[in-house]
C-alpha cells in the first residue's frame, strides 16, 4: 500500500510519527511506554488514575475548559490505560491541528491535579471498579492474569483496588506523570491532511519544552506460571471460564505464528474452530473467543468461553483436544493458506478505521522504533509456516495450561 509516513526526532528526544491522508478529520495522540505494571506496590491504580485527572486542570484552563476544548470544534478528547502503556488522544475536524497538539503538551507538560477534583475523581474510579466486578465475563481476565503473573507487577488490576484508590493523592500523580511522561519515554503520532513538515513545526513548538530527566524504569520479568485448575463461586447464573498459557513477549519474531494461531483458534470471526466446535456442532455457548495480550518480555494467549455450568468439562474436554491436535500435527496446506488470506483480509478491512491505525503507528515507533503497517504485517504473516504455528503450539498443551472458572 502506498502510504506517506514521516518519523523525526526533536532534539529533546521526543519521537514524532505523521501519517499524511486525504479526508476530513485528523487523528493526534500522545502513546507513553508505561502502565499499571510500573507502578509502586502501594499505588496500585495509579497510571489509570492519573489517565483520569490529567484531564482536571492545568495553570491556564480549568477541568471543564479541558474537556469542552475539541468538543466545541466538534471532535474529541480521550485516554487509556494499559498494563504498559497510557494514550491521551483526540480526533477533531481537519484544520484544528494546532489546538489539538497545545492541548495535549499543556496537559502532558503542565497537569496540576488540584485537590478538589482529586476527591470527586477517587469517586468516579471507585464506581467504575464495582461496576466492572459486577461483570464476571470481563472480571474473569483480571483475576486469570492474577494468577498467571503472581509475583510481578503484571498481577494486579489496572484499576486498582477501592482501598488503593483512595489513598491516591495529587502529589503521587505529579510523580508518576514527570517520572514516566518524558520525551524519550513517549511518542507523538499525528495523523492529518496537514502536511508533516508544518505538523512537526507544531509538535516541536509545544512538545519542545518538556526537559523531563528520563529517570528510566526497569521491568523485572516475571516468574514463570504454574498450571492451576480453580472455580470460584461468585452465584452466577452462568460459568465464565477462560483457559490460558503464558507465552513470548512482543519482539518475539514467533508472534506473527501466535497471531495467526490464535485467529484461527478463536478471532472474530463465525467461522474460527473453537466457534464451530462448541456453538454451532454442540451448542455448548453463546461465546467463545482467543486473545493475545503481548507484553515486553511475556504475554498470554487466553481461551474464554461462557457456558451452563453444567458443560464447562465437556468444552474444556472439546478445547483440550484441540489445542493437543495443532501440538502434534501439522495442518494442512489447503486450510492454513485459507488462514493467512483470511487473517490479511481481516487487516485491509481493519484498515479502514484511521483511528485504530494512527494509535497503531505510535505504538510500533514506541515499542519497535520503526512503522509496521498493514503492508508489513501482511507480508510477515504470509512468511509465516506450518511448521511455526505448530510449535507455537505446543507452548499452549493442556498441561501448561491455567484454568479459571468463576460460577
Amino acid at each position: 500500500m502506498n502510504q506517506s509516513y514521516s518519523v523525526f526526532t526533536l532534539t529533546n528526544g521526543l519521537r514524532v510519527v505523521c501519517w499524511h491522508i486525504s479526508g476530513l478529520v485528523s487523528y493526534i495522540g500522545a502513546v507513553v511506554n508505561a502502565g499499571s505494571r510500573d507502578e509502586n506496590d502501594s499505588c496500585h491504580g495509579l497510571a489509570h488514575f492519573v489517565e483520569h485527572t490529567i484531564f482536571k486542570g492545568t495553570p491556564k484552563r480549568k477541568g471543564w475548559q479541558i474537556s469542552s476544548r475539541m468538543e466545541v470544534v466538534g471532535g474529541e478528547l480521550n485516554a487509556y490505560t494499559s498494563k504498559e502503556e497510557t494514550m491521551v488522544y483526540t480526533n477533531a475536524p481537519a484544520g484544528y491541528e494546532e489546538r489539538a497538539i497545545e492541548l495535549l503538551a499543556d496537559l502532558i507538560t503542565s497537569s496540576c491535579f488540584p485537590k478538589v477534583e482529586i476527591d470527586r475523581e477517587r469517586e468516579v474510579v471507585v464506581e467504575e471498579i464495582n461496576s466492572y466486578l459486577d461483570s464476571p465475563a470481563d472480571s474473569v481476565y483480571d483475576e486469570f492474569e492474577e494468577l498467571a503473573y503472581s509475583g510481578s507487577g503484571l498481577a494486579h488490576n489496572i484499576l486498582g483496588s477501592p482501598e488503593s484508590v483512595k489513598n491516591l493523592s495529587g502529589e503521587d500523580c505529579r510523580r508518576f506523570l514527570d517520572r514516566f511522561y518524558t520525551p524519550r519515554n513517549m511518542v507523538v503520532y499525528c495523523c492529518s491532511p496537514m502536511q508533516p513538515d508544518k505538523l512537526g513545526r507544531l509538535v516541536e513548538k509545544y512538545f519542545s519544552k518538556m526537559h523531563y530527566p528520563d529517570t528510566g524504569h526497569e521491568r523485572i520479568l516475571p516468574p514463570g506460571m504454574s498450571p492451576f485448575d480453580i472455580t470460584r463461586d461468585r452465584g452466577n447464573h452462568q460459568a465464565n471460564t477462560i483457559v490460558g498459557a503464558r507465552v513470548f513477549g512482543r519482539q518475539d519474531p514467533r508472534r506473527f505464528a501466535l497471531f495467526l494461531l490464535n485467529n484461527y483458534l478463536g478471532g472474530p470471526c463465525m467461522n474460527s474452530r473453537l466457534n464451530r466446535e462448541l456453538r454451532e456442532k454442540r451448542g455448548y455457548v453463546y461465546t467463545v473467543d482467543s486473545n493475545v495480550s503481548l507484553m515486553s518480555d511475556s504475554g498470554l494467549i487466553l481461551i474464554y468461553f461462557g457456558s451452563d455450568p453444567s458443560t464447562v468439562g465437556k468444552c474444556r474436554r472439546v478445547i483440550n483436544n484441540e489445542l493437543d491436535r495443532l501440538a502434534q500435527s501439522l495442518i494442512s496446506e489447503s486450510v492454513f493458506e485459507k488462514m493467512k488470506r483470511q487473517y490479511c483480509g481481516q487487516l485491509l478491512v481493519s484498515s479502514d478505521n484511521r483511528e485504530n491505525r494512527a494509535m497503531s503507528l505510535g505504538k510500533s515507533i514506541l515499542y519497535y522504533n520503526e512503522i509496521h503497517d498493514i503492508s508489513t504485517t501482511a507480508e510477515r504473516m504470509m512468511a509465516v509456516c506450518r511448521e511455526e504455528v505448530r510449535e507455537v503450539a505446543e507452548l499452549l498443551v493442556p498441561s501448561n495450561c491455567g484454568c479459571l472458572t468463576l460460577i
